[in-house]
C-alpha cells in the first residue's frame, strides 16, 4: 500500500514539474493576477473630518477595508467639488485600473455618468441619484425613515411646539427628509410645525450655524438638519435647546442637546456591493435600503431627554416600519394648502419619492425659486 502510494505521489510530482517547465511563466503569471487585490475607489465631497455625511461613508470604507482586508485596495479623494472638475478625479481613478468607483455626492451624478461610458469595464456607484447605464448603478438609504422617527420624538419634547429644520440644497432628498420628519412629529403632536431655512449648499458651518440661530430666535426648540457639519448640533448646544445628529451620532457635539441622531451605515451596502463584483452578480439596478436592511437608525437616544413614553413610541414605529407595517408616506397626506396629494389606502411610490417637490402640511417654509 505504502509502495504504491509513494509511487502515485511520484507520478503526481513528476507530473507538476514537467507542467511547471512548460507553462510555468503562465502558471505564474496567472497566480499574480488572482493575487492582485481589487481596486475600490471613493470619491468624497469633503474630508471626513469626525461627524457628518462624509464621515459616515468613511465609516462604511472602514469597514470593507477591514472586513475584506487584502482582497481589496482602496483609494480615496477628498474634497472634490460637485463641477465638472470631478470628472477629471473619476477618469483619473479609472485609467489607474480600479474595478469598482464610487461617487458619494448627488452633484457628482452627471461627470461620473460621462466617465463610466467610456470605461465599460469598470462598475461605477453613484449616491442618492436617479440615472443609470450598463455599468453605472445608484444607491441610496432611506434616510426618510429615520427622519420621520426623529420627527416623532421631537413632537412629544418639544415644548414650544416650533421645530427648526436646517436645510441644504432643494433636491427631492432634502424635501422628502423635511416632509417625513415634519409627519412624524405631528403624529404625535397636532399643534407642531416646523421652520425650514436653506443655506443652499452642503457643508458650510458659518452659514448652518446662522440658520439654527434664526430658527431658535423663531420659538425652535428641536433642531435637525440635513447638512454635513456640526454646526447646528453645537448651536443647539450653546442655545440649550435640543437636536438631531445627522449621518452620524453627534453626541459629543451635543451632549446635552442631542436627542438621537439619524446614522447612515454606509458599510452595511459598500460590503454587498464588494461581493457583488466580487463574485460576478452585480447588476446596475438601483438599491434604496433602510430600517430593514440595517443601513439607517435613530441611534444613541438621550434616555435623560426623551421620555419613556416617546421611547415606547419610537420602539414601536421603528418595528412597524421594519416589518413593512407603516410607510411613512402612507395617505392621507395633505401638502400645505390642505389639499390631498396621497389618498388614504394609498401610499407615494419609490419614483414619486425620487422627484417630490411638494411640502406637507405643518412645514412652516417654500422652496427656493
Amino acid at each position: 500500500m505504502k509502495t504504491t502510494m509513494a509511487r502515485a505521489v511520484s507520478r503526481s510530482l513528476r507530473i507538476k514539474a514537467v507542467l511547471l517547465a512548460t507553462f510555468g511563466a503562465a502558471v505564474l503569471s496567472t497566480a499574480a493576477v488572482a493575487a492582485q487585490p481589487m481596486g475600490v475607489a471613493f470619491v468624497y465631497l469633503g474630508n471626513p473630518g469626525d461627524a457628518g455625511w462624509t464621515y459616515a461613508h468613511e465609516q462604511g470604507v472602514k469597514a470593507i477595508e477591514a472586513k475584506f482586508g487584502d482582497q481589496i485596495k482602496v483609494t480615496r479623494v477628498e474634497n472634490v467639488p460637485e463641477s465638472a472638475d470631478s470628472e477629471r478625479v473619476f477618469r483619473d481613478l479609472a485609467s489607474k485600473g480600479n474595478k469598482v468607483i464610487v461617487g458619494s455626492s448627488f452633484g457628482f451624478q452627471d461627470f461620473e455618468l460621462k466617465t463610466a461610458k467610456d470605461y465599460p469595464d469598470i462598475v461605477f456607484e453613484h449616491a442618492t441619484g436617479y440615472k443609470k447605464a450598463a455599468n453605472f448603478a445608484t444607491y441610496d438609504v432611506r434616510t426618510y425613515q429615520s427622519a420621520y422617527l426623529a420627527g416623532l420624538v421631537g413632537g412629544y419634547t418639544t415644548k414650544t411646539n416650533t421645530l427648526g429644520f436646517v436645510a441644504s440644497v432643494p433636491v427631492p432628498e432634502v424635501v422628502r427628509n423635511i416632509n417625513a420628519f415634519t409627519m412624524g412629529a405631528r403624529s404625535v403632536n397636532p399643534n407642531a410645525k416646523v421652520k425650514v431655512v436653506w443655506i443652499n449648499t452642503w457643508f458650510d458651518p458659518g452659514k448652518e450655524k446662522q440658520a439654527a440661530e434664526t430658527l431658535i430666535g423663531q420659538g425652535a426648540d428641536v433642531l435637525i438638519q440635513n447638512t454635513d457639519s456640526t454646526a447646528t448640533m453645537q448651536t443647539a448646544e450653546q442655545k440649550k435647546v435640543h437636536a438631531f445628529g445627522w449621518d452620524s451620532d453627534m453626541k459629543k457635539f451635543g451632549p446635552n442637546a442631542q436627542l438621537g441622531a439619524c446614522v447612515s451605515y454606509w458599510g452595511v451596502y459598500y460590503s454587498h456591493l464588494i461581493e457583488q463584483v466580487q463574485s460576478g452578480k452585480w447588476t446596475n439596478a438601483p438599491t434604496w435600503w433602510g430600517l430593514k436592511e440595517k443601513a439607517i437608525d435613530l441611534a444613541s437616544i438621550n434616555t435623560q431627554a426623551v421620555s419613556p413614553t416617546a421611547q415606547k413610541a419610537l420602539a414601536d414605529k421603528r418595528d412597524d416600519i421594519i416589518a413593512g407595517k407603516f410607510d411613512p408616506f402612507a395617505g392621507p397626506i395633505k401638502d400645505q394648502s390642505g389639499a390631498i396629494k396621497v389618498a388614504a389606502g394609498k401610499s407615494l411610490s419609490d419614483a414619486d419619492l425620487l422627484r417630490l417637490n411638494w411640502f406637507v402640511q405643518g412645514v412652516d417654509g417654500s422652496l427656493p425659486k
